[in-house]
């Protein structure tokens, strides 16, 4: 099954606020002295409004790893396929998006964790009051993961139905990654020549 490409207005986090902004205003126009058929079922509505707005702060609140927007706190319970680096004639090497965003936690991967280290994949990421799903990448190669970006589009493209399956499964993929640069900016390049090998050799189940 295609992997979903953006979150659906339901989880998408904004969605009760701005519901239950709009039915706030909407208080100025359905008045108490209004028709009952129009006041209770006004009111009913604001209700549910308000109970999915606290319902979306609880999930919030919890500590899910990987949480909301695709972060992770820690490796543990998370179930690791490495995906190794495979001699290929191509060079099977993917630049890591808006590491702009993300410099001081790249910066303190390198410092704990070296120019040479892994990355996990993580399907189903995105940016604060983005609904476009990305697959996020965690550096690991320090005390714990630090997001430093999102996979680039092209790989995003190649790689998000079979990665998604496997987040199905509990599995994430960890991949061997390079920092570029001795100080700010810094780049971020991911070795998948051995992607497809460790995808082979975990056929669905």
């Amino acid at each position: 099954m295609p992997a979903p490409r953006s979150k659906s207005l339901f989880a998408w986090e904004p969605s009760p606020f701005i519901v239950v902004g709009v039915l706030l205003l909407a208080t100025s126009i359905v008045r108490p002295e209004a028709p009952p058929w129009v006041l209770w079922p006004f009111v009913a509505l604001l209700a549910v409004a308000v109970a999915w707005l606290a319902g979306s702060l609880l999930r919030g609140g919890r500590s899910a790893n990987p949480d909301q927007w695709g972060d992770l706190t820690t490796l543990e319970g998370l179930e690791l396929v490495d995906a190794l680096h495979v001699d290929r004639g191509v060079r099977a090497v993917a630049p890591v998006s808006d590491v702009q965003r993300h410099q001081p936690a790249i910066e303190l991967a390198l410092l704990h964790g070296g120019t040479q280290q892994l990355a996990v994949l993580v399907p189903r990421a995105s940016r604060w009051l983005s609904r476009r799903y990305r697959i996020g990448v965690q550096l690991v190669g320090g005390d714990h993961p630090r997001h430093a970006g999102f996979l680039e589009e092209a790989a995003d493209v190649r790689w998000r139905d079979a990665l998604d399956a496997m987040r199905q499964r509990g599995q994430y993929v960890r991949v061997p990654a390079l920092i570029v640069g001795n100080a700010r900016p810094f780049k971020v390049e991911l070795d998948l020549s051995g992607l497809e090998h460790a995808l082979e050799a975990r056929p669905d189940r």
